[in-house]
């Protein structure tokens, strides 16, 4: 069994490919790199067992909810990517053309999530907006 598969034991249920959980860890990598500098996500949770766990299985379990079929889908009040950039990650290695809108109204956590799009080669379009604010959504 493949190394990255034992650090994600229930991700066998999602049928996720290795190059997947690869995204993930770097993902991971650069959640806790930044959390130093900014809270992306609590300092309790930055430990890579509860990132996977508590934020990477749960935000990819909702790729369910998506419609596969669509060519866009929105995540509204992304903070550190969940579950926006997992369903990013999810989209871009089942090879479809789906872009992730992401809005987030804190620049800090909009650059970031730029910043891994870019490094993971996700499509994405990340929007730094309060939605509470916005009378208009953006799709792509």
């Amino acid at each position: 069994m493949d190394e990255i598969f034992i650090k994600y034991p229930l991700i066998k249920k999602l049928n996720v490919s290795r190059e997947t959980c690869l995204d993930f860890e770097k993902f991971i990598s650069m959640i806790i790199e930044k959390n130093r500098k900014i809270n992306i996500i609590s300092r309790e949770n930055v430990k890579n067992d509860m990132i996977r766990d508590r934020h990477i299985l749960d935000s990819a379990q909702s790729i369910d909810f998506i419609d596969l079929n669509s060519n866009t889908t929105t995540d509204l009040g992304s903070g550190g990517g969940f579950p926006g950039i997992v369903i990013a990650i999810m989209i871009k290695n089942l090879k479809k053309n789906i872009k992730i809108s992401l809005y987030e109204k804190s620049y800090h956590k909009s650059s970031f999530l730029k910043e891994v799009s870019r490094k993971l080669n996700l499509d994405t379009n990340i929007i730094q907006k309060d939605v509470f604010k916005t009378t208009e959504l953006k799709s792509g």
